[in-house]
């Protein structure tokens, strides 16, 4: 397999060729194939604030430098989210379901105040004392899966490992019923497709898609809503005032949101430790040699697959960032990707390096009021994961290539053929 810097090399060759007013890195196949990190280099070296004027998504900026990305992400005054404004994500029709069909707001695609008050009654999932006692539950069947895995045959590590750990993680933090988990992953796949990516072939079927999902999560409201309250995140939404009253497509947007939070990032980050190592086994005979690194691996993976590539804003008043005007109602696209390989703060960014120093200063969970929920969960659950697969298998070989999805937003697989060994 190449790895990503023989990689970006072998790009850049041919992309030196296009001037930089004319590159466009949201095309999607730069992410399937993984080529898009020579396109992120050459902005990061000529263009760090560069302005992309045709696209399929209509014209935008790309921010790939870390201290500029910093920069923007703790500046909603300036930098909205709001959904009003084009929410979080390049792709508008994404975020409001195709063509105008559906419109799902979130706590994410919110500006304070809203989005402080939507967002604290679901923080108690994540509060320390909940974390302490979903540790033996996710261990327990971190062990029951791994348990049961073949030494020896080839076989899939996405949906074998990946997809169900973190599927039956998130049932557990919804109390969704776990003979139907896979519908968890279906919506979580369909939340962040857009036709002819594999997933849905039309925004008629996404949205046909997410109203199976919204009628089956208003059926768990109406049983939960008289009930005493608990520590799922329905009943957390139902019995705190700034979200019990929410519409229905609230309440939508907002499960939608925890549920790829909680599934896509987790899962692609456990299939990437997995590829990083195997293109870097010197760490994992580091790894063996001294267990205690654990933590380094989980935050490192964290930034070497950087799950979600990026994250947008809006302008809504004139800025100047690194020398640009970005005038008001301009999209800005903060690539936490770009920033996460930075070689300006970064030392050897396209290489995992499980004991590197402020291995934490990455750039995968944002900053400001928008950092992610769930940074403390998703480490937990790949830190548990970790420890299990060290106790259990001398080595985990990759057996192919990864297949990525055909994806701007997510950075993630659908396929990694693997073998164990005892």
């Amino acid at each position: 397999m190449l790895d990503t810097l023989e990689r970006t090399q072998g790009v850049l060759s041919s992309l030196d060729a296009i001037p930089v007013s004319q590159i466009d890195v949201s095309r999607p196949e730069l992410f399937e194939d993984d080529s898009v990190h020579a396109v992120f280099a050459r902005l990061r070296r000529e263009a760090p604030v560069h302005y992309c004027a045709d696209s399929a998504y209509g014209p935008y900026w790309s921010v790939t430098r870390y201290h500029d990305i910093m920069q923007v992400d703790t500046n909603h005054q300036v930098f909205s989210s709001e959904q009003a404004h084009g929410g979080i994500v390049l792709d508008d029709r994404i975020q409001k379901g195709g063509e105008g069909q559906v419109n799902l707001p979130n706590f994410i695609a919110m500006d304070p105040p809203r989005h402080d008050e939507q967002r604290k009654a679901v923080a108690p999932v994540v509060a320390p004392p909940n974390l302490a006692r979903l540790s033996g539950l996710i261990r327990e069947r971190v062990c029951h899966v791994l348990d049961r895995l073949p030494v020896g045959p080839v076989f899939d590590w996405v949906p074998t490992v990946s997809i169900e750990l973190t599927t039956l993680m998130l049932a557990t933090l919804l109390d969704f019923p776990l003979e139907e988990r896979a519908k968890l992953t279906r919506w979580s796949d369909v939340t962040t497709a857009e036709p002819g990516g594999g997933i849905i072939d039309s925004w008629d079927q996404r949205t046909a898609e997410l109203m199976d999902c919204a009628a089956r999560f208003q059926d768990l409201w109406h049983e939960r809503v008289n009930a005493a309250p608990g520590m799922d995140l329905i009943s957390m939404m139902i019995h705190s005032p700034a979200t019990r009253h929410m519409t229905a497509e609230e309440y939508l947007g907002n499960l939608l949101l925890l549920i790829v939070g909680g599934n896509d990032t987790t899962r692609n980050s456990m299939t990437g430790g997995v590829l990083a190592l195997n293109q870097f086994p010197a760490e994992f005979e580091k790894l063996k040699a001294n267990p205690a690194l654990v933590d380094g691996l989980v935050s490192e993976i964290i930034r070497w697959q950087t799950p979600l590539a990026h994250m947008r804003r809006t302008a809504i008043a004139d800025v100047e960032l690194a020398g640009q005007t970005i005038r008001k109602g301009d999209r800005v696209v903060m690539w936490y990707l770009s920033g996460n390989r930075d070689e300006r703060v970064i030392e050897r960014p396209h290489d995992l390096v499980i004991d590197r120093p402020r291995v934490r200063q990455h750039l995968s969970f944002g900053f400001g009021v928008h950092r992610c929920l769930g940074n403390r969960l998703a480490e937990m659950q790949l830190r548990i994961l970790w420890e299990e697969l060290l106790a259990r298998f001398s080595w985990i070989e990759v057996m192919g290539e990864p297949v990525r999805l055909r994806s701007n937003f997510v950075r993630g697989f659908t396929s990694l053929p693997v073998r164990l060994h005892a």
